[in-house]
């Protein structure tokens, strides 16, 4: 399902970005990439693949980082001509749009960067959707006054939850009807959303048996998106292992969120 973004935000249906946290290979990727190929064809739902080519923000040094920019765009272009998904990635700093760009259809700002305006300018001239995540340290009020630091309509707004005080984070449902007031689309990441930050001592850990519920009611909410990062296997996986979503468990969870939405045929 080649789509443009446009006009996949315009259609009215609601949207997944999926895909693992990290490129750990370029078979786990495709073995991601042609499920979600398949259950977006069954279901009539718009998917973006997601996964990062380098994971910028680690809580420990040791921590796995990604193939880099070169290794990830080859897997990340080569999926995308053979499953027919768009592609989602991160962008960390201004010498990255560009490139990044001749193959993802949008740029993501990660929450810890999303005041960085440097980034979000060279995000934006590249003529790419870009995805603003809300920092976690963030109003929802706040994030339309970064979108307004850019002369573009291809901005979407990301909630993933706030900081609750240490290692947890909580998510008020009043933010997406705030930031939908800004006239951008709103999307809701439901899995790192139930991050806890550095709970697992070097590593963050998470709650994935609440994405499902949480998802449900963001989509009776009316979010134009859902952002739900999965693996074959999380408690392998080698980045955000305790807040993905199994990849079986997918389905299930497309099944949830469009019943919830009254549009069980995303129509």
């Amino acid at each position: 399902m080649n789509k443009e973004i446009s006009s996949i935000v315009k259609s009215g249906k609601l949207f997944l970005i999926s895909g693992p946290c990290v490129i750990e290979s370029e078979s786990l990727c495709f073995e991601v990439a042609d499920h979600l190929a398949k259950l977006s064809e069954k279901y009539n739902l718009p998917i973006v693949f997601k996964a990062s080519f380098t994971k910028a923000n680690r809580l420990s040094a040791g921590s796995f980082t990604g193939p880099g920019i070169d290794e990830g765009l080859r897997i990340l272009q080569k999926i995308k001509e053979q499953t027919g998904l768009p592609i989602l990635t991160d962008v960390h700093d201004t010498t990255q749009p560009l490139p990044v760009a001749e193959v993802a259809d949008i740029l993501q700002i990660p929450a810890f960067l999303c005041r960085q305006t440097d980034l979000l300018v060279a995000a934006t001239e590249t003529g790419k959707w870009v995805n603003l995540k809300k920092g976690q340290f963030l109003a929802p009020e706040d994030m339309s006054k970064l979108a307004s630091k850019v002369n573009s309509d291809k901005v979407m707004l990301t909630e993933r939850g706030t900081t609750f005080g240490y290692r947890n984070l909580v998510v008020d449902f009043r933010s997406f009807i705030i930031m939908k007031e800004s006239g951008h689309p709103v999307i809701f990441d439901a899995s790192h959303s139930l991050q806890l930050p550095g709970g697992g001592g070097n590593v963050s850990t998470g709650q994935p048996q609440f994405i499902e519920p949480l998802a449900k009611a963001a989509a009776a909410i009316g979010v134009d998106g859902l952002f739900v990062e999965t693996h074959p296997n999380p408690n392998e996986a080698l980045s955000d292992a305790g807040a993905m979503l199994p990849l079986s468990e997918i389905e299930s969870l497309i099944g949830s969120v469009l019943k919830a939405r009254g549009t069980p045929e995303n129509n």
